[in-house]
């Protein structure tokens, strides 16, 4: 398994350069967790104050509506996942984050995030990459389900996700990209159609 020190430093090498005094600073207040898939790490209606580095595997955020489970966001390696409404604004979370593989996360609270960011400009701008990246690719989704057909939404997530469908099952994918898993079977398998 990797160490703290050798994920800050991909986190680093990905997303901003940090310093040495930063990355130490990062180190020590990081938690590493090893978790097993099916595990939630926010539920529905609990305070979430912590942002999760995927190192290993996959998570999704999902809502549950009316009976309805409806797939919000995937995040994979290299990428950061959180409750975001709770954690911005203090709220009780409107979603769950699930692993849908087991995992191994690099965990940041809010307060040793703030901390930092306070500390290290370094920091603070690596922190304003990540949140607007997030911001784009939330933007691109609600772009996507205004003015995509159900074909070129998955096409969409393929050309971004090739290895998606081997990841994630179809049910999850189908309500993330807000089709019927028979709308998504008929455009992966163009024999079905009638």
């Amino acid at each position: 398994m990797m160490t703290k020190e050798a994920i800050i430093d991909q986190i680093s090498d990905t997303y901003a350069p940090l310093s040495a005094a930063c990355k130490e600073q990062l180190a020590g207040h990081a938690t590493l967790l090893p978790l097993h898939k099916n595990t939630l790490l926010v539920k529905e209606g609990e305070y979430a104050d912590s942002t999760y580095y995927i190192v290993k595997g996959c998570a999704r955020a999902y809502y549950l509506r009316e009976g309805k489970d409806i797939s919000d966001w995937f995040a994979f390696e290299g990428e950061f996942i959180s409750s975001i409404v709770s954690f911005f604004t203090q709220r009780p979370s409107p979603h769950y984050i699930e692993l849908l593989e087991d995992c191994i996360l690099l965990e940041l609270s809010r307060d040793h995030i703030e901390k930092v960011s306070g500390q290290f400009h370094d920091f603070e701008h690596l922190v304003r990459i990540v949140v607007t990246q997030t911001m784009l690719r939330l933007q691109e989704k609600i772009s996507s389900l205004q003015f995509y057909t159900a074909r070129q939404k998955y096409e969409n997530i393929l050309a971004i996700r090739p290895n998606i469908t081997q990841r994630v099952a179809l049910t999850h994918i189908a309500s993330y990209l807000g089709i019927s898993l028979e709308t998504l079977s008929r455009i992966r398998n163009p024999r079905n159609r009638i």
